[in-house]
């Protein structure tokens, strides 16, 4: 009897590890959206892009990481950090959450410099401020879903309804006040559309510079065929899935040769997705699903080696934080 008991207790456990699918469902629409490699390597630059015409957010992060000198090393460990949420079982997002937690401890202050009549010296932030909480999950939605209506196929009305929702609770997962977002996603994009016509965005310098870097409008270093027109074709899907006017407050002098090639590109790459899966190639099957930590590890290997060799990955760009920039 009591062996009996062992092994059904045993198969019960067994059976409840099976299950836990983590805080998503293996069905839900966050899960189907960011498992597409299109979208999983696009949209966190598009939304750091976009997201950096917050003051607030940007200079909170600046002026808190550990990476200043590192910034592609922080976008990959941020994307890790994400899947494991995305993707992970509950006590792969735990961790994820509890290491998030206690850097997100350290993200408070008040700007140092006036950043734009919305936002003068001495504005406090914090990482957990409701409503800057819920600008993190909305640029980084709303970037999900641009790439994914670009990439994949467009979303119907319920699976973004859906997706809006599933990030609401990614959002309360890393700690953002369910009431600080909008109930629903017609008013969330009333609201989002709004706040980027407003007068509430500012870049700074620095922004600018680094979102330069990050959107591929500045190439620090020349590549060499075929990489160039690889990262060139990548970076025109960022830059072309811009809103105008925050193309327009980096100085992206978009070009007519540019939306074609951006359109082009975007359709074949759409056009891929839409092939019956079983008549794929096992090769571009597995690029095209799945999560891009994979990716995240190279972009890592690659500024460590720029390190190396004595290399800045964004020129320019001072690594140490305000207060030892103006000191005297």
């Amino acid at each position: 009897m009591r062996g009996s008991a062992a092994l059904s207790g045993e198969l019960n456990r067994e059976a409840e590890m099976a299950m836990d699918t983590g805080y998503f469902a293996d069905d839900s629409m966050i899960r189907r959206v960011m498992r597409k490699r299109a979208v999983g390597l696009t949209y966190g630059l598009r939304a750091l892009v976009i997201g950096a015409v917050n003051p607030l957010l940007y200079v909170g992060t600046a002026e808190s990481t550990e990476h200043r000198d590192t910034p592609y090393t922080r976008l990959a460990l941020t994307g890790k950090l994400f899947e494991a949420v995305f993707f992970g079982d509950k006590a792969e997002a735990d961790r994820a959450l509890e290491f998030t937690g206690k850097k997100h401890k350290k993200v408070v202050g008040v700007l140092p410099e006036d950043a734009g009549e919305k936002h003068p010296a001495g504005s406090p932030y914090s990482a957990y401020d409701p409503h800057l909480s819920f600008m993190t999950m909305a640029f980084t939605f709303e970037s999900s879903e641009v790439m994914y209506d670009l990439l994949v196929r467009r979303l119907t009305d319920g699976e973004r309804e859906d997706l809006y929702q599933d990030y609401v609770r990614w959002g309360e997962l890393f700690g953002m006040p369910r009431e600080a977002a909008p109930p629903d996603y017609p008013a969330f994009r009333k609201y989002f559309d709004g706040y980027i016509e407003s007068d509430e965005l500012y870049l700074t310098d620095e922004a600018r510079k680094v979102g330069n870097y990050l959107s591929g409008y500045t190439v620090p270093y020349p590549q060499r065929p075929p990489a160039q027109q690889v990262s060139s074709a990548y970076y025109l899907l960022v830059q072309g899935s811009l809103p105008e006017r925050i193309r327009r407050m980096y100085g992206i002098d978009w070009k007519r040769r540019d939306e074609l090639v951006y359109r082009s590109v975007s359709h074949a790459v759409r056009t891929t997705h839409q092939v019956p899966s079983v008549l794929l190639p096992r090769p571009v099957k597995t690029a095209l699903n799945g999560p891009s930590a994979p990716v995240y590890k190279l972009i890592t290997k690659q500024e460590q080696e720029l390190a190396r060799e004595g290399k800045r990955s964004m020129p320019g760009i001072d690594p140490r934080k305000w207060a030892e920039r103006n000191s005297a």
